[in-house]
């Protein structure tokens, strides 16, 4: 799920969940300004039309092509769709999201389907703060959210996130019709090579189908999926 630019900044502090356990419980921290702003919670009071239930098919098909291995983190995950398919995999998998009435609903989906995978309450702006780095990271429409040096800060936090020679993986809304208008940005392949010129290689910037709940996108919304390597 999209973490817009225009929210305040999350603390480090986290909500804890490890589905392998008997049940959440919360980790050290602090509430931070968002607690006390915007609630990512009332972006999941309902269904909301990114969640479809299952995991995309441009990243399911990434996982049939066997380029998940290794340590899996899912930025914005939301109900955790894409943690579980890298968590039937038998992969190390943690999702992090700032939603915790989403991040129940991750944690049950794991314990109901006999997956083990760790859910976090985590700022994607701070990832650096997991004090892990991984092999594989996935982006389902995270990046496109952001602007400006909201845009710099995130992909920094990529940075700190990926193993040298580790993999990212981003879905986003692209930049042609039938899309959806808002604050989401529709981006350009020189977009995203721009934002990712330092410290990465660009491998493919593929044109895709995202599924989404809206009767009115029923078809699927026209994206992009961008492979990265982390030099």
């Amino acid at each position: 799920m999209a973490q817009p630019a225009d929210e305040p900044t999350a603390d480090p502090g986290f909500r804890d969940f490890d589905a392998g356990q008997p049940g959440p419980h919360r980790a050290p921290g602090h509430q931070g300004a968002a607690d006390a702003g915007f609630r990512h919670e009332e972006l999941y009071a309902s269904p909301p039309p990114w969640d479809t239930g299952r995991p995309q098919p441009a990243f399911l098909a990434l996982a049939d092509a066997g380029l998940l291995h290794g340590r899996v983190l899912d930025v914005g995950c939301g109900t955790g769709e894409h943690t579980l398919m890298a968590a039937r995999l038998g992969l190390e998998s943690t999702g992090i999201d700032l939603a915790t009435n989403a991040l129940d609903l991750a944690a049950k989906k794991a314990q109901e389907r006999d997956l083990r995978a760790r859910f976090q309450r985590h700022d994607a702006r701070r990832l650096a703060d997991l004090g892990k780095r991984f092999d594989v990271v996935l982006d389902s429409l995270v990046f496109h959210a952001f602007r400006g040096a909201e845009r710099a800060v995130y992909v920094e936090s990529l940075s700190a996130a990926a193993k040298p020679g580790g993999r990212c993986f981003m879905l986003c809304f692209r930049d042609e019709p039938p899309a959806p208008s808002g604050r989401v940005h529709r981006l350009t392949p020189d977009e995203i090579r721009t934002a990712f010129a330092d410290g990465w290689r660009v491998d493919a910037i593929e044109p895709v189908t995202i599924d989404s709940a809206l009767p009115a996108y029923a078809d699927g919304i026209r994206g992009w999926r961008t492979a990265l390597t982390r030099n």
